[in-house]
C-alpha cells in the first residue's frame, strides 16, 4: 500500500526539433535544440579491456591485467606507480568535446600504500583535462576498494583536450594508484542558452558548524551568479524557504552581515529576501554576494525538522529566486507539495560536526578530521537545483548498482537491518531502471535517509532522498532525480511536470502499464485540470494526489498507447536530453509529443485536461 501522498511520493530547451518550433509560432527558443548535442561517451577503451589504444602510457604495463591489483569491472585496469622507488607514470587520451554539450568526466580510483603517515602526502596522482588540474590524490587517500570520482568539464565544450593522469612516487614505500572505467559523458547543455531565466549559472560556497546535536548550524554562504537576460539586473531575491516553519519574529533561517549588496525587506511570509545590487548587472556580467547564515532546526519528523537524535535539513540554504519574462517568481511555500523553482547550480558545502554524527548530503562527500575531534564533511555537487543534508547517529550500509552508482542507505533507530537491505536493493534497481530510460545518473553517489516517522512519506533532493520503508515510494523519489532534478520545472505552477512524470517512471520501473487507469477518472469540477498550479491544489488539497499523480500518470500511459511504445520511449529520452539541467514547460512537452507522432494530439490534451 502506498504511503500518505505528499510533495514527492504516491503513489531549458524550447524546441525539441525544428518541427517543434513550427508548432509554437511566435515563441522564442531559449536553448539549443537536442540535435546540438547527442548524448555520448567520448573516452575510448575506458575500461582498459581492449589493449592500450587509444591511450598513451609512459611505459608498457601501466595498462595491465597483472596480479597484485584488481579491476573495478572486467579484467583490465591502469596501474600507476607502486614501485617503492622514485618513479613517475603517465596515462593520457585526447578527446573532442562537442560544442553545445554539458560534459562530465568520471573514473574509479583505488589507492593502496605502504606509507604509514596520516599527515604527509609523499606520493601523488594528478588528474587533468587540458591545462586544468581537476584533482590531486595521494597516499593519504588510501582505501580498501574503488571510489568513483566525478567532475563537470562542460567548460571544455567545443575543444579538443587531453585527459591525463600523472602519478609520482618518492624514494621509498610504494603507493599504487589504480584507475578503471574512465568515462566522459556528454548531454545537451540547455541552461547557458536560456536568456529568459536569470540569475544564471549560480555557484554556492557554504561553510557551516553545528552544535553537539546537529540541530543548529552557523557559518557563511556566498553565491556567484551571472545575468543571462538582456534586461539589467538591479536586484535579486534569496528564498529562505524554511522560514515557513517558524515566525517572522523567530525565523529558523537568519541572514546577516550581507556583502555585495544591500538587504531589503523580507516578504512572502519572510521566505523571500530582497537584495539590491550596488550597480545594475548587465547581460553576461557576474557578481558575488555573501552573508552570515544561521539555521535552527525545529522539532518534527519533517523535510526540515529533527526526529529524536536525527535532523533532516532540506531547503535550509538560501537560494536565488528566478526572474523570467513574467517577472520574479516569489510564490509562497506549500506544505502540500513543492514551491521550489531554481536553476541548476554548483555547490561546495563544508559541514563541521561532532564525530558521533553521520552527515549524508547532496553531492559527493569526503570526511576529514576537524578540530577537537570533530569531523568536517565536504560535499561538492555540480548542476543541482537544491542542496540538502541530514545529521544524526544513523546506521549506514552501502552498495553499488549494477550500472555503477554508489548508494548509501542511512537508517534512523528502529529501522531493521532487513528493511535497510531491502531499501538498498530497491535503490540499486531503481536508479539503473530510470537511467536506462532517461539518461545516465549524473550526481555521483545517491544517499537515502530512511525514517518510518516521516508524515509526508518521502521527499526528493538531488542525490539525496528522504523516505519510509517502501519500495514504491523509494522508486518514486529516485525517479525525481530525473523529473525535477535533471529536467527542472516550476514546481509551484506546474507540479504535474515532476510528479506525474515521476509516477509514470515508477510504474515503468515496476513493470506496471496503467492498463485502463484512465477509465477510472472522475473530475470533481470543470475547473479541475492535471496542469493546475499549487495555488489551486492548496485550495483543493484532497484532490491533489488523485489528479496530479494519478490522473497525470494515467494520461502519460494513454499517450504511450496512442503514439506507441517505441515513440514514447524515444520521446521521453530525447526530451530529457534536450532539457538536461534546463527547465521544462507544459507547452514544450506538448510540442515535443506532437512532433513525435503524426496523430493530431489536440483532442488528447483536451480530454486529459492538459492545458498550457
Amino acid at each position: 500500500m502506498r504511503p500518505t501522498p505528499h510533495k514527492a511520493i504516491v503513489t531549458s530547451a524550447l524546441a525539441v526539433a525544428a518541427v517543434v518550433a513550427a508548432l509554437l509560432p511566435g515563441t522564442t527558443a531559449t536553448a539549443a535544440e537536442p540535435t546540438a548535442c547527442a548524448p555520448a561517451q567520448l573516452i575510448g577503451n575506458g575500461g582498459f579491456e581492449n589493449g592500450t589504444s587509444p591511450w598513451t602510457q609512459s611505459s608498457t604495463g601501466v595498462i595491465t591485467t597483472r596480479a597484485g591489483q584488481s579491476a573495478h569491472g572486467g579484467s583490465g585496469f591502469a596501474w600507476l606507480d607502486g614501485t617503492g622507488a622514485t618513479h613517475t607514470d603517465t596515462l593520457s587520451q585526447s578527446v573532442t568535446v562537442p560544442a553545445g554539450c554539458a560534459a562530465t568526466l568520471t573514473f574509479w580510483l583505488h589507492v593502496d600504500t605502504a606509507e604509514t603517515t596520516s599527515s604527509t602526502a609523499y606520493d601523488k596522482l594528478t588528474a587533468k583535462i587540458g591545462g586544468t588540474t581537476l584533482a590531486s590524490y595521494s597516499n593519504l587517500d588510501k582505501n580498501t576498494g574503488y571510489v568513483k570520482k566525478s567532475f563537470d568539464v562542460s567548460a571544455f565544450a567545443g575543444q579538443t583536450v587531453t585527459v591525463a593522469f600523472t602519478g609520482t612516487e618518492d624514494s621509498s614505500l610504494q603507493t599504487s594508484f589504480v584507475l578503471d572505467d574512465v568515462a566522459l559523458d556528454t548531454s545537451a547543455a540547455t541552461t547557458p542558452g536560456d536568456t529568459t531565466r536569470t540569475p544564471a549559472a549560480p555557484s554556492y560556497t557554504v561553510s557551516l558548524t553545528s552544535n553537539s546535536t546537529g540541530t543548529s548550524w552557523t557559518g557563511h554562504e556566498s553565491v556567484t551568479f551571472t545575468n543571462a537576460s538582456a534586461t539589467a539586473l538591479s536586484e535579486i531575491y534569496l528564498r529562505l524557504w524554511d522560514n515557513y516553519h517558524g515566525t517572522c519574529s523567530a525565523p529558523p533561517i537568519t541572514v546577516s552581515n550581507l556583502t555585495g549588496g544591500t538587504a531589503g525587506a523580507l516578504s512572502v511570509a519572510c521566505t523571500a529576501l530582497q537584495v539590491a545590487l550596488p550597480t545594475p548587472l548587465a547581460q553576461g556580467q557576474s557578481t558575488t554576494i555573501g552573508f552570515d547564515l544561521g539555521i535552527t532546526v525545529p522539532s518534527g519528523a519533517d523535510r526540515f525538522g529533527y526526529d529524536g537524535a536525527f535532523s533532516m535539513i532540506g531547503n535550509a540554504l538560501p537560494v536565488l529566486a528566478i526572474r523570467d519574462g513574467s517577472g520574479w517568481h516569489l510564490d509562497p511555500y506549500t506544505n502540500n507539495g513543492e514551491s521550489f523553482y531554481s536553476l541548476a547550480a554548483d555547490f561546495k558545502v563544508t559541514l563541521d560536526h561532532p564525530s558521533g554524527l553521520l552527515v549524508p548530503a547532496t553531492g559527493t562527500s569526503v570526511d576529514t578530521p576537524g578540530a577537537g575531534g570533530r569531523i568536517v564533511t565536504t560535499a561538492t555537487a555540480a548542476k543541482v537545483r537544491d542542496f540538502a543534508w541530514a545529521a544524526g547517529p544513523f546506521s549506514k550500509i552501502s552498495g553499488t548498482s549494477p550500472g555503477g552508482v554508489p548508494i548509501n542507505i542511512y537508517s534512523v533507530s528502529g529501522i531493521s537491518s532487513s528493511s535497510a537491505q531491502s531499501m538498498l536493493s530497491t535503490a540499486k534497481s531503481a536508479v539503473d531502471a530510470h537511467a536506462g530510460r532517461f539518461g545516465a545518473y549524473p550526481y555521483g553517489e545517491l544517499d537515502a535517509v530512511i525514517d518510518n516517522n516521516f508524515w509526508f512519506g518521502g521527499m526528493e533532493y538531488p542525490g539525496f532522498v528522504l523516505d519510509l520503508v517502501s519500495t514504491t515510494a523509494l522508486t518514486h523519489e529516485i525517479g525525481h532525480q530525473w523529473w525535477y532534478g535533471i529536467v527542472g520545472d516550476d514546481e509551484y505552477n506546474s507540479p504535474w511536470l515532476d510528479e506525474a512524470f515521476t509516477d509514470y517512471a515508477t510504474d515503468l520501473a515496476q513493470g506496471l502499464t496503467g492498463t485502463n487507469c484512465w477509465n477510472n477518472v472522475s473530475w470533481a469540477s470543470s475547473a479541475e485540470k492535471i496542469t493546475n498550479s499549487m495555488a489551486y491544489w492548496d485550495a483543493h488539497s484532497s484532490r491533489y494526489s488523485t489528479v496530479v499523480y494519478g490522473y497525470g500518470k494515467c494520461a502519460l500511459h494513454d499517450l504511450r498507447r496512442l503514439i506507441g511504445d517505441t515513440a514514447m520511449t524515444n520521446l521521453l529520452k530525447s526530451y530529457a536530453s534536450a532539457h538536461w539541467y534546463g527547465v521544462s514547460t507544459t507547452a514544450e512537452f506538448k510540442a515535443a509529443a506532437q512532433a513525435a507522432t503524426s496523430t493530431d494530439l489536440t483532442s488528447f490534451w483536451t480530454t486529459h485536461r492538459i492545458d498550457g
